[in-house]
Parts: C-alpha cells; structure tokens; sequence
C-alpha cells in the first residue's frame, strides 16, 4: 500500500508492461468517441432508424451502462477473492486504485482490456438486440462508459460545482474513505437504492 495517495503503485517488473498499465485521461474519449460516431451515422444512414427509435434505444443503453457500472464496482471489483490469482485480479482491476486513489494515471481504463471487455459485451448484447438496434443501443452505453470516466476522473481531481457534482464528489469519496461496502454507483446512486447499498 502506498503512503501517499497520489503516487503511482508499481504493478510489473517490466517496463514495457508497466507503461501500458498507465492512461492519460484523453485515451478513453480518443478511442471510444469515433466509434460513438460511427455507431449513430450507421443507425441513421444505414439502418435509417428514426430519432425516436435511437433515442429510446440510447436511453435503454445509458441505463443499462449504469447497471454494468454498478454491478462490475460491486460484484468483481469488490470480490472478496480466496485465492492468490484472485486477489490479484481484484487488485489489479480495482485496489490499486483503493491504494493509490489520486493516482492521475490510473483513473481511466487503458485501451487494451478496454477493448477486450468492450468486444465481450458488445457479444453478449448481440444475443438479445438485434442489430440494427444494437448500433445506437451500444453508442449510448459507450457514450455511458465515458460520463461515468469522466465523472470518476473528476471527483478524484476536481473540486466539482453545483448540486449534481458536489453530491457525486461526496458520495464517490464516502465509497472510498467511510462506506467501502456502499456507494458503489459513480455516474449514479439509482442502483444503489434499488439495490440497498447506499
């Protein structure tokens, strides 16, 4: 564990390694926001779906991402893993940030598991929407992922204004410092309510 919240962790010997576990905040919205783009031109341009219809479906993938947020900080970050590949994988998915949690370097996905875990879901919602529903479907819940980035990469660094922000910075931080058990939502505490862990 690290002394000092905002130093860097080292997590493998080798260099080369070592550097593809850091991200520059810019990564995430340079790799994810062409795909968002291309994803809506195809729903209107090739599957020539109307406003109305990618707009509901982009309001189903916004929900369904803050579902994935909830239930992947909750049920495989938090994993009260036995075994020592276990622990490891908590740890490197998600303790390093409970260790080091102004790290600026580790508050973002790094592309390649991105893209990986990105690939799996987009898998998995092909089996239950079909495709030319799927397309905006998975814009929304992409354009999700991003907000909730972005959100978490501001409530580590940002003294966020308003309502909305100041209540986000909090109740993030609480999940941190005083309700490690709760808070589990970052974009939003909605399935933390449901689900009774606020």
């Amino acid at each position: 564990m690290s002394n000092n919240p905002e130093q860097s962790i080292r997590l493998f010997k080798n260099n080369f390694l070592e550097s593809l576990s850091h991200v520059h905040p810019i990564v995430p919205l340079v790799l994810w926001s062409p795909v968002v783009l291309v994803l809506l031109y195809r729903s209107f341009s090739i599957h020539q779906l109307s406003l109305l219809v990618v707009l509901g479906m982009g309001a189903l993938g916004l929900l369904a991402w803050t579902l994935m947020e909830y239930l992947l900080h909750r049920i495989v970050f938090h994993w009260q893993a036995k075994s020592r590949f276990g622990k490891w994988f908590v740890f490197m998915f998600h303790g390093i940030h409970h260790d080091a949690p102004q790290d600026k370097t580790r508050l973002v996905m790094p592309p390649a598991p991105g893209i990986l875990i990105m690939s799996l879901l987009w898998l998995f919602f092909s089996l239950f929407i079909p495709l030319p529903l799927l397309e905006p479907f998975l814009a929304f819940f992409v354009t999700g992922y991003l907000i909730y980035d972005y959100i978490h990469y501001a409530t580590h660094h940002f003294r966020m204004k308003g309502k909305i922000g100041s209540f986000l910075r909090r109740y993030h931080l609480q999940h941190h410092f005083s309700k490690p058990d709760g808070h589990f939502g970052v974009s939003s505490p909605l399935w933390d309510i449901i689900f009774r862990t606020r």
